[in-house]
């Protein structure tokens, strides 16, 4: 995920923002078809067969979601990017 380091505080924040109802979106898609998928799942007579099969996979990767979401909220791409911009600028002054 690439980020503007240039760009406004507003356009930050509306990135953020859809970045935030993306995520709410996937929670609540999983949540719902995870429930309809085991009612099925039961339902259907013999206890638990295959509904696992479904969500441990996508729960997996919704884990990875939540995890991208907070760890961008910590802000360490924009840190190194700073840190690593500095260095940068400090090669090219000690060559000159």
């Amino acid at each position: 995920m690439t980020q503007d380091y240039e760009s406004t505080p507003e356009a930050r924040a509306r990135k953020r923002a859809k970045e935030y109802t993306g995520l709410m979106w996937h929670i609540g898609t999983f949540v719902i078809v995870n429930a309809f998928i085991w009612f099925i799942d039961i339902a259907g007579g013999g206890g638990v067969q295959w509904a696992y099969w479904v969500t441990i996979p996508w729960g997996i990767g919704l884990a990875f979601h939540v995890l991208a979401y907070f760890i961008d909220d910590t802000g360490i791409e924009q840190r190194k990017y700073k840190k690593f911009l500095a260095e940068e600028q400090n090669k090219q002054d000690s060559d000159s």
